[in-house]
């Protein structure tokens, strides 16, 4: 038998009623042969894996911008994150952790250089605007190979509404969608301590109570009460002490850490970066912009080009790219380099 079969067969039998079986899912948009090993969700997590726009979460932004520290997160520890929340959930939920997984390791792949911060600065000079999740479903389904990645529709759908108001259709799309809030509130406070933005004395007190004092007693409470009131129904939720607990501290780290700490002072002057950069690659497409991106349709969307091209940077890269452009640089005497 081959391992893919065995594998869908071991989902049908002990996965929940309320999981997504791999067998089961609505496909992709290009119908691909089946591997022999990997079900459809372990190929899209895969591919993921592999992708470059993956390796390129490690230089991007969590909060910090260009941390010098080498324990504060940056987007790519924050998905492992996210990930490893999201599996222990489902795999107590009986759910599909491989799809978990996937839209897990997915989910912020559209992020900007600089973060939030950068996404603000695309979304104000975008005609279109322009939101991080959405970007995500476009690097799998447009940017990445050049041709996307053809994953399947459930991890699309888990990329594309892991934030906002919309519901994932799947139930581990949901796992995704509350494991991300898991994650940053409690790492974020973490990096936050480390930086001295904040101190454990300062978060709130009520929530604390609720929550626990430590960090890995604050997820895990969360997490033992999300499969608690999730186990036996068809959807992801947490009890209402719990959830409110967590929406005040959410709420006490944008008024202390995501909104104007000093965390966040060089938050204009990384939005100037974007801004500028997106203006010159406006005025100078055929020089500067690479080969896939002046090829594409001929220039006839040059904005969304421009706009894909600088949502791929990693914040160093963005940083030289205008160094580059705006900044002079210094003439090198090669006779005295060497004249010892």
């Amino acid at each position: 038998m081959e391992s893919r079969c065995f594998t869908e067969e071991m989902e049908e039998c002990c996965l929940s009623p309320f999981a997504t079986l791999s067998i089961a899912s609505r496909g992709r948009v290009k119908p691909e042969s089946l591997c022999p090993v990997r079900t459809v969700f372990q190929r899209d997590r895969d591919r993921i894996i592999h992708s470059k726009s993956f390796r390129r979460l490690k230089h991007k932004t969590q909060v910090f911008i260009i941390p010098e520290g080498d324990h504060y997160r940056t987007r790519l520890t924050h998905t492992l994150e996210v990930a490893q929340i999201a599996r222990t959930i489902s795999r107590a939920l009986r759910l599909n952790e491989d799809l978990t997984e996937a839209i897990a390791l997915g989910h912020d792949l559209g992020h900007t250089p600089f973060g939030h911060a950068g996404e603000m600065a695309l979304n104000e000079i975008y005609s279109a605007g322009f939101k991080h999740n959405e970007q995500s479903l476009r690097v799998v389904d447009q940017l990445e190979r050049t041709v996307g990645l053809n994953l399947t529709w459930e991890v699309r759908d888990g990329i594309l509404n892991h934030t906002g108001a919309q519901v994932p259709a799947t139930m581990e799309g949901q796992v995704v969608k509350l494991a991300d809030r898991i994650a940053y509130i409690n790492h974020d406070i973490d990096d936050g301590v480390r930086g001295g933005i904040l101190t454990l004395q300062q978060l709130p007190q009520h929530c604390l109570a609720v929550l626990g004092d430590k960090h890995s007693q604050r997820i895990n409470n969360m997490v033992l009460d999300i499969i608690k009131n999730s186990t036996g129904i068809d959807k992801i939720t947490m009890s209402a002490q719990i959830k409110q607990a967590m929406d005040d501290l959410r709420q006490f780290m944008f008024e202390h850490v995501y909104i104007g700490s000093k965390a966040k002072k060089e938050e204009a002057k990384a939005q100037l970066v974007v801004r500028q950069l997106y203006q010159y690659f406006l005025a100078h497409p055929p020089l500067h912009l690479p080969p896939e991106f002046n090829q594409k349709e001929k220039l006839a969307q040059l904005e969304r080009a421009v706009v894909d091209y600088i949502a791929g940077m990693t914040d160093r890269y963005a940083i030289r790219a205008y160094q580059s452009l705006f900044l002079p640089s210094p003439w090198i005497d090669r006779k005295e380099m060497f004249n010892i």
